[in-house]
């Protein structure tokens, strides 16, 4: 049966992804839930330690590192419904496995430290594959639209997660989040199976594209591409912090418990959820340029949220700073998506998220380290300035340099020489 849908919500025409929506909903709230009880579990295990917070961190995105491009990889080449049905699967198990180890009251800090890298893996080669498979489902007119939908999601779930894990570990410990995660990955796996393969938008299949190396080049000969990952890079690995800014701010510098630090999530996620919903309304706007501008504003969001002198003033300010920075990678990614050539699109999405992410395993440390030594204001302060300051030189560097070319496919990008190069 057909489904009118218009404006903000014309994704929704589509049958697979009408299936795939509510099924990520129910994800998005069991992931958020298990990121608040594992930053949770950590400071118990061990005396509220900010380094093992950020080296938990750092295993859990290193994978991105070795896997996110092999992942794009396989998302231009292999059936991206099953890859997504055997990564949710291995999710499904690291989820329970450690909530089990928790209820057992048996769970010790390396077995945090394995399930986070199983999870990680996991993640790495499902993030790139999931992203590609948008234009699949809803075909390149969609994109966009998508896009911001899928983030609004997303980020309901960060509405909701966070404050109902804080509301299960005050009273039953952290076990039942992960237990939960894991049951939700049932439905995304059940969606992928029920979705019409016969209604995919499956663009045709180039013999000559498929290695890692053919991905960078295109990305490097795009400047209103690689600029866009620059820009995501810094406000990523600096800005980005809020599972080590939150928890550390809670307990540390306000003395708060698991519930007030669920509820941090939850208020940062109003932010977040407004962005994803604005954002569909700003197709206009969606260039190389905006993004910077964003970096900008986001930075300074950020500096300005050390500052914050009572838990109040800075559960008040959150929600600015999940706005400024869903609006920001909304639009990142929606540049990404629409101007990737679709025959190369998975291998762009790798390398996208590969810088997006590629700096955690190595800032996440150093912040959780910082915040030890010199204080945790002082740590999100310094952070802050650092993405300020690359935002600004990028903005000075590359502001005249990021139009879009008339012809985005590999052969109009890439020299008539290319394939000598190969």
């Amino acid at each position: 049966m057909a489904v009118k849908a218009d404006g903000n919500w014309r994704s929704f025409r589509h049958r697979n992804y009408r299936i795939l929506f509510p099924a990520n909903a129910a994800s998005n709230i069991g992931t958020w839930a298990q990121r608040i009880a594992q930053d949770w579990l950590i400071l118990q295990l061990t005396g509220n330690s900010g380094t093992y917070l950020g080296l938990v961190t750092a295993v859990q995105f290193a994978p991105v590192l070795f896997f996110s491009l092999h992942g794009g990889v396989l998302a231009d080449r292999v059936n991206k419904r099953k890859l997504l049905i055997a990564t949710n699967f291995i999710g499904a198990l690291s989820s329970l496995g450690l909530g089990i180890l928790v209820l057992l009251g048996q769970v010790q800090i390396w077995h945090v430290f394995f399930f986070a890298l199983a999870l990680g893996i996991s993640s790495a080669l499902d993030a790139p594959i999931r992203q590609s498979f948008t234009s699949e489902i809803v075909g390149h007119s969609d994109i966009a639209n998508a896009v911001s939908l899928n983030s609004a999601n997303f980020n309901a779930g960060r509405l909701v997660g966070p404050a109902l894990s804080g509301f299960l570990i005050a009273r039953f410990d952290t076990g039942p989040s992960f237990v939960i995660n894991s049951i939700t990955y049932v439905f995304v796996i059940f969606a992928l199976m029920q979705m019409r393969e016969s209604e995919f938008f499956i663009s045709e299949k180039k013999e000559t594209l498929g290695t890692i190396r053919e991905g960078v080049n295109y990305a490097l000969a795009r400047p209103d591409l690689y600029v866009v990952m620059l820009v995501v890079f810094f406000v990523a690995t600096f800005g980005l912090n809020n599972q080590i800014f939150n928890a550390l701010m809670a307990t540390e510098a306000f003395g708060k418990g698991p519930a007030s630090f669920g509820l941090l999530g939850t208020y940062l996620a109003i932010g977040s959820l407004s962005g994803a919903l604005f954002s569909a309304r700003l197709e206009k706007f969606r260039k190389a340029t905006f993004v910077i501008k964003l970096g900008i504003v986001f930075s300074t969001g950020v500096i300005i949220l050390s500052m914050a002198p009572t838990f109040t003033w800075y559960a008040i300010w959150l929600p600015f700073v999940g706005f400024c920075a869903l609006t920001l990678l909304i639009t990142a990614n929606s540049l990404i998506q629409v101007n990737s050539d679709p025959a190369i699109r998975g291998r762009v999405s790798g390398i996208y998220l590969l810088i997006f992410m590629g700096g955690t395993p190595f800032g996440s440390p150093i912040i959780g380290w910082l915040a030890e030594v010199i204080g945790i204001r002082q740590t999100i302060a310094l952070c802050g300035a650092t993405a300020l300051t690359a935002c600004l030189i990028i903005w000075v560097v590359f502001r005249n340099k990021v139009k879009v070319p008339k012809d985005i496919s590999v052969e109009g990008v890439l020299p008539a020489t290319y394939d000598d190069q190969r």
